[in-house]
């Protein structure tokens, strides 16, 4: 039983069995992180995959929670202390690009892609998504606030293709030879926003 193991010793093969399903995510996509390779990385033996985790599964979606959960709380201050478009897209920016530098949409990615082809991850991936649909909607709204006519917008749209085009940045980095694609990208979105920053308006309250 798990609570006759020294509570210390627990908690540092379950860190380590994270870490290392995290990296496997990251080096080698859905198709890399299975058990064996997973206790390989962490240098423990394959079965404490399933005795701490249950199954590869859950041990994957339990990375996808630490990620999400760091970056949120990365991301929630920016959304709250802008005071301007510039604000948003600039302070979006640097956090995106240290999202993509240090492989947390990889972990996102790598698991959408897997989910496809294993039933009891996709409803797991799918539950995971909506928090940050719901923060790509309340990005979109307060952006809005600044915008000449933005109270027509259309929050949920324009929210969602958002959010795709985050996780197509992460499929860009992994598909082209040159290495500094993503980041022009994220520069011209930010131009973008300057020059709507430009024409911004007093936010409505």
């Amino acid at each position: 039983m798990e609570a006759e193991l020294p509570q210390a010793r627990t908690e540092a093969t379950r860190a380590a069995l994270m870490a290392a399903a995290r990296e496997a995510l990251v080096d080698g996509g859905f198709e890399a992180a299975t058990a064996r390779e997973i206790a390989r990385r962490a240098d423990v033996n394959q079965a404490l995959v399933f005795y701490h985790f249950g199954t590869v599964s859950d041990l994957l979606v339990a990375v996808l929670d630490e990620v999400s959960a760091r970056r949120m709380a990365s991301y929630r201050p920016l959304l709250e202390e802008a005071r301007s478009l510039g604000d948003l897209f600039d302070a979006g920016g640097e956090v995106m690009a240290s999202d993509l530098a240090g492989g947390d949409l990889a972990v996102l990615v790598a698991l959408m892609t897997g989910a496809r082809a294993t039933p009891d991850l996709a409803a797991q991936v799918t539950n995971r998504l909506e928090p940050w649909r719901a923060f790509a909607r309340e990005a979109v709204t307060k952006a809005a606030r600044w915008l000449p006519l933005g109270r027509f917008m259309p929050v949920e749209e324009v929210a969602d293709a958002l959010l795709a085009g985050i996780l197509g940045l992460e499929l860009l980095a992994h598909t082209t030879d040159e290495d500094d694609v993503v980041r022009r990208v994220i520069d011209r979105a930010a131009g973008l926003g300057g020059l709507l920053a430009a024409t911004a308006g007093i936010p409505d309250e």
